[in-house]
């Protein structure tokens, strides 16, 4: 698709198709993408309000109809073609999409989906969704912590949405016989290894002395003992990447998740340890991440004798900073998918989990 189309090509654009630049994006191809959600809204004119385009392409529409009702704005987001090859060997490229698609239900607070496009035939997707400012969402980065009554209350939403899938096979939910299970694959291990020396040279002033006793190589194997766990037990639906920097809050408390391109199946833990830890200073992490741990188990609703013990849900939770420590050391070690400042807090959060809570004697205890 050409990079600048002519107003001929710009109107012939079909509704199925993914816009090669924002400004293929007609009313007629929006009315085409709302229609699910409001088939009576005929869109007039579309308007361009901002742009971010970084790992993904995002812009930001505000739109004015000619008939009907709908949102006052929506927001799509694509892939960039400079970062498809990496999420596709992550296993990654289709998921949100896929995910969207399929109707699947979420009971949890997320961005409404108006429309979801997938081509695999040019490695790309296409999401049009509701513009959360519309409902006063608040999203949060590492740099703005979540205080522990929020990090409850995302705790209660993902324990809702672990519940739901508690038991996940393709046979349960053959709308989603897509979804991956959570393994310590190449793809991942190859980017991580590539990364994490230079995240650990520019975390080297703050890592804790017990970290960086450890070599890249280890923090990597460390990484694959934990992933290799999350295929025992009963499985469920994880977002998968439930880090604070995919959150927003609501009024104030509410806690929704946002970005779902790492969905998998597997083990409750890995969202419940990304999430808290990510979530908060690590001063808060220390004083109520036992008693959050509880919350989060006792939201569980799951088949008798399925619920992880207070001490298996404690020992479970000690083994979730390896994934972190690692995904925020290569984090660190890139250039372009955060800044510097959010990957240094978040691998600082990490780390100090990592020895705090004594993971190396928990992945051990659980036979990781």
């Amino acid at each position: 698709m050409p990079e600048n189309p002519g107003v001929t090509q710009i109107k012939s654009l079909k509704p199925n198709r993914i816009p090669g630049t924002w400004e293929q994006v007609t009313p007629e191809w929006m009315t085409a993408a709302l229609a699910a959600r409001h088939p009576d809204a005929r869109v007039a004119d579309t308007t361009i309000l901002t742009i971010d385009d970084g790992t993904n392409r995002r812009a930001r529409f505000g739109i004015d109809y000619a008939a009907g009702s709908g949102p006052a704005a929506v927001f799509l987001k694509a892939h960039a073609p400079g970062h498809r090859i990496v999420h596709l060997r992550n296993g990654n490229l289709f998921n949100e999409a896929r995910l969207f698609a399929s109707g699947a239900t979420l009971p949890v607070d997320h961005p409404l989906v108006y429309k979801s496009i997938v081509d695999y035939l040019r490695l790309d997707f296409l999401l049009v969704m509701e513009d959360l400012a519309l409902r006063g969402a608040d999203p949060r980065d590492a740099s703005r912590p979540l205080s522990p009554a929020q990090v409850a209350d995302g705790l209660r939403g993902l324990a809702r949405l672990h519940s739901h899938y508690w038991g996940l096979t393709a046979k349960t939910h053959p709308r989603l016989r897509w979804l991956k299970t959570w393994r310590p694959g190449k793809g991942w291990q190859v980017g991580l290894r590539r990364r994490i020396p230079t995240g650990l040279s520019r975390a080297a002033a703050e890592l804790p002395e017990a970290v960086k006793a450890f070599s890249a190589d280890a923090i990597v194997e460390l990484w694959s003992r934990y992933v290799s766990t999350l295929s025992r037990g009963p499985m469920t639906l994880l977002h998968g990447d439930a880090h604070i920097g995919n959150t927003y809050v609501l009024n104030g408390r509410q806690v929704g998740f946002l970005d779902w391109q790492v969905v998998r199946r597997g083990d409750w833990s890995q969202d419940v340890g990304y999430f808290l830890v990510s979530a908060m200073t690590e001063q808060d992490r220390r004083d109520h991440e036992a008693e959050l741990i509880e919350i989060y188990r006792n939201a569980l609703e799951v088949p008798a004798g399925q619920c992880p013990s207070k001490a298996q849900a404690w020992l479970r939770y000690r083994t979730t900073p390896a994934y972190g420590m690692a995904i925020w050391l290569s984090t660190l070690g890139t250039d372009g998918y955060q800044s510097a400042d959010i990957s240094a807090l978040l691998a600082r959060r990490f780390t100090s989990a990592f020895v705090d809570l004594d993971c190396v004697a928990a992945l051990r205890d659980s036979g990781a």
